[in-house]
């Protein structure tokens, strides 16, 4: 472990066991000082139809969870700990209010557009156009447009697309992929920051250089069995530390 990653892992548990101690302020200070985990897990949510800055919101939630329930038992970094929290308060916000906000006045004239269709195939039997529809609402084609836009109805995933029984799930760009693999890189990143500094070498020559084990061992001067041997507690800290 780096002597600033070991810095502020110390400072995290100092101002956890103060906070468990009644000291309220040190939650400001927690939440401060692991400031760069809730903007990082923010940005991979990018282009998501809502402001970095409202997900930074909503993922400090998260970190104030963390906070309230992490336990200095475990052994585990608090920052490894409280980035999922983070992830899923911001995935429940996406999920529970939309991609994208639509605004009150959109939804009311999208309501009103859909009865007067009803109303109008009811009558004519026929569809309308949206000039009709625009009309009768009293608004502009163009913003009754929108409004039908913002109005359509949330469509399956398991919903055919073709003959062929495709479906959407098929069909539509796993973005969540992306994501997932930038999180998890966040994740991994904290674990490998709290990893013993030979620890942390074995890691880089195997796994960022590609070497052997036999060649890192000659890297580092050590036999191949002691690479391996340390490659199998490398591989079990980690999963600790990502509570697998």
């Amino acid at each position: 472990m780096d002597v600033k990653s070991a810095e502020r892992r110390a400072e995290n548990i100092k101002l956890l066991e103060e906070y468990r101690n009644g000291d309220e302020s040190a939650v400001e200070k927690l939440m401060k000082n692991n400031f760069g985990l809730v903007a990082g897990a923010a940005s991979s949510f990018g282009g998501r139809g809502v402001e970095t800055e409202d997900l930074i919101q909503i993922g400090s939630i998260g970190m104030l969870k963390a906070i309230r329930t992490f336990d200095l038992s475990r052994g585990t970094a608090f920052s490894t700990y409280a980035v999922p929290l983070i992830i899923g308060e911001i995935r429940k916000y996406l999920r529970d209010d939309g991609l994208i906000k639509v605004s009150r006045l959109r939804k009311r004239d999208g309501a009103c557009l859909l009865r007067e269709r009803e109303r109008f195939v009811s009558e004519n039997m026929r569809e309308p156009r949206i000039e009709e529809l625009a009309s009768a609402c009293g608004m502009t084609v163009e913003d009754a447009a929108l409004a039908l836009e913002a109005s359509s109805p949330v469509r399956s995933l398991s919903e055919p697309v073709n003959e062929d029984d495709a479906t959407l799930e098929c069909v539509i760009p796993g973005h969540d992929e992306g994501i997932e693999r930038a999180l998890d890189r966040i994740a991994l990143s904290e674990a490998l920051r709290g990893l013993p500094a030979l620890w942390r070498k074995i890691v880089y020559l195997r796994y960022f250089r590609d070497l052997s084990q036999q060649q890192t061992a000659d890297e580092l001067g050590l036999s191949q069995v002691k690479i391996s041997r340390e490659e199998k507690k490398i591989f079990a800290k980690i999963r600790e530390q990502l509570g697998q």
